[in-house]
């Protein structure tokens, strides 16, 4: 009998959307029974994760002490799972040192995040339905998905050519767009869906299973 496995669930509440007090319960929802779930706002955790098997990011602001972003690249390096979920892309918008301003941004990506995530945010229409295609059923997260409608907030990414893209979204303005895949850190197992903007979508049946398979995948459950 295996034992339990154990993620951390990390996001924030600094910006309106994206709030981690509204969508951090929904995504704790989709994670499958057995799995026990840790939710924080404190960046700090990620500095020892040697009780987790996987870390779940839904942070948008990805700035990271020295610290932390050592604890969290030497921790999948060694084997640890990660899985990101939508704003976890978005690896140059930072909180705004002006308290009267919302949001800030970086003209480049983190670069040592970016190479763990395999892709980085770009831009978004608005938020709209759309058809999501699974074009990878060899992949034990997409091997039983079918393809599916969901309303959400569509990401244009900038993606590794390496990464092993397992969905893709069909778009008017941005056809063709990876939404899933995975990517290779060392000897972890690395998850990315840009799905999860809201309720709409963190309550949709083919996203909470699509992550829900992810979860037991990136902690090899």
């Amino acid at each position: 009998m295996t034992s339990a496995r154990s993620v951390l669930l990390i996001g924030g509440n600094r910006f309106p959307f994206h709030r981690f007090e509204t969508n951090g319960p929904l995504l704790a929802d989709a994670i499958p029974d057995g799995i026990d779930v840790t939710r924080t706002t404190e960046k700090a955790a990620l500095e020892d994760l040697s009780g987790y098997d996987a870390v779940v990011d839904y942070l948008t602001d990805s700035t990271l002490s020295d610290a932390q972003r050592d604890g969290l690249l030497d921790f999948v390096a060694d084997g640890g799972g990660y899985l990101g979920v939508h704003c976890a892309a978005d690896l140059t918008n930072t909180a705004a040192d002006d308290p009267d301003a919302v949001i800030d941004a970086r003209e480049e990506p983190f670069p040592e995040l970016r190479e763990l995530v395999g892709g980085h945010f770009l831009t978004h229409p608005e938020q709209t339905t759309y058809d999501v295609s699974v074009v990878d059923h060899y992949h034990p997260v997409t091997a039983a998905l079918e393809d599916f409608a969901v309303h959400d907030e569509p990401y244009v990414l900038d993606v590794d050519d390496d990464v092993r893209v397992l969905a893709r979204m069909d778009h008017p303005e941005h056809a063709d767009m990876p939404v899933a895949w995975t990517n290779e850190y060392g000897d972890g197992r690395v998850f990315y869906s840009s799905l999860g903007h809201d309720e709409a979508s963190l309550t949709n049946d083919a996203v909470r299973a699509l992550l829900a398979n992810a979860v037991r995948w990136v902690t090899r459950d």
